[in-house]
């Protein structure tokens, strides 16, 4: 037990992070280790490779993940922000030079070879994102000289215009999601609201104009006569086999026959070898970060802080209902990975990093302002900033 009369940085974050919220992390980074051992071996083989090679490869990324989130959560916001802000820029440059020199996969080119590892700079472009729209939001909201809105929006732009040329639509509706929710929290009128939310269906719109593998999966999900829809199909198999109990654990079958069966249709793997009440339990611990992020967040004094961390969990909650709904067939398929369960190196550490930020703006510090000028303003003398 760290004793309270510690004054070193261990003690001081260890008094100050949210525990449960920590623990809620780290569950469902061992629950993506245990579900790699279901879902990666089958399709190891059918590559040709040893059949624990995406096991090992998860298992290899996972302590550095879980050494980036405690060491990002120990940052001040400040700290946080300069981080997010140099994460940021690299990341748009490297997606920038992925449209020229990347890896293509599948028809898109959203990975880069850097010193012996594939990367895909677009993961890591998401937390550091929010974390910045939330710092313009702040601003201009709090120095009416600053164009903070402008700004959010022209990154925005930027953002999205190199995942559409990548191209990944998923990815683009995600940000433009956490911006949008950003964007409402900030206290924009109505209008503005109103106004970008018809400009989202337009870009739908255009997308499924535009964009033939957007219209694809638009039209099998309405009609799934209209095409391939041999994954979804193989998936509902999975949860339908898997019943209340699972077939145990390495049982499943259709696992076997399942391409993305370690990355996008875990879900679908943990439903068949586990059964349906332990995916139950997995929505739990997902809904627990995620209210429990959210609460923190509405405890927090400082806007930028209360900002990033709402915006934060919002994209780690809406990453993870989409994965779950396209597993279920209640949406069209995106290919995006589950957090922390997913098989996918750059997944795991991206989410870690953002995790690590959501950890340092909830946690519990006092108001640096002397008392007399709080009782001055006006405040109570026990606030604190979380």
């Amino acid at each position: 037990m760290v004793s309270r009369a510690d004054r070193s940085a261990f003690a001081e974050w260890w008094w100050t992070v949210d525990k449960y919220l920590f623990a809620g992390l780290i569950a469902l980074m061992l629950g993506g280790v245990v579900l790699s051992l279901a879902g990666s071996p089958a399709v190891a083989e059918r590559l040709g490779y040893d059949s624990f090679h995406f096991v090992k490869r998860h298992l290899f990324f996972f302590l550095p993940a879980v050494a980036v989130m405690v060491a990002t959560s120990f940052l001040n916001p400040k700290q946080a922000r300069r981080a997010a802000l140099i994460v940021l820029v690299v990341s748009l440059v490297l997606m920038l030079a992925t449209l020229f020199v990347g890896v293509e996969v599948k028809g898109a080119r959203r990975w880069i070879n850097l010193l012996g590892f594939s990367i895909q700079p677009s993961e890591f472009m998401k937390p550091s994102f929010v974390v910045i729209i939330a710092w313009l939001f702040a601003e201009n909201a709090r120095r009416s000289d600053i164009p903070g809105n402008i700004f959010a929006l022209i990154l925005l732009t930027i953002a999205m215009a190199l995942l559409v040329a990548e191209p990944d639509f998923g990815q683009t509706m995600l940000i433009a999601i956490a911006w949008g929710a950003l964007f409402f929290m900030a206290g924009m009128s109505w209008v503005w609201i109103a106004a970008l939310g018809v400009a989202a269906l337009g870009g739908v719109g255009v997308a499924y104009v535009m964009l033939p593998h957007v219209a694809g999966r638009i039209d099998r999900f309405i009609s799934p006569q209209s095409g391939d829809t041999f994954q979804i199909d193989r998936a509902l198999e999975s949860i339908l086999r898997g019943g209340w109990l699972g077939q145990g654990p390495g049982e499943g079958t259709v696992k076997r026959i399942l391409p993305d069966a370690h990355t996008d249709f875990i879900f679908a793997v943990a439903a068949e070898e586990f059964g349906i009440i332990i995916c139950i339990g997995l929505v739990i611990v997902f809904a627990m970060v995620v209210f429990r992020g959210l609460a923190n967040s509405l405890r927090n004094e400082d806007p930028f802080a209360r900002l990033s961390a709402a915006g934060l969990v919002v994209l780690f909650g809406v990453q993870s209902v989409i994965n779950m709904a396209v597993n279920l067939s209640l949406m069209p398929q995106k290919g995006m990975t589950l957090p922390f369960i997913s098989y996918g190196g750059s997944s795991m550490i991206a989410v870690a990093f953002g995790m690590g930020l959501l950890l340092a703006f909830s946690r519990r510090r006092p108001d640096p302002r002397p008392v007399r000028r709080r009782i001055e303003a006006g405040e109570p003398v026990n606030a604190s900033l979380a």
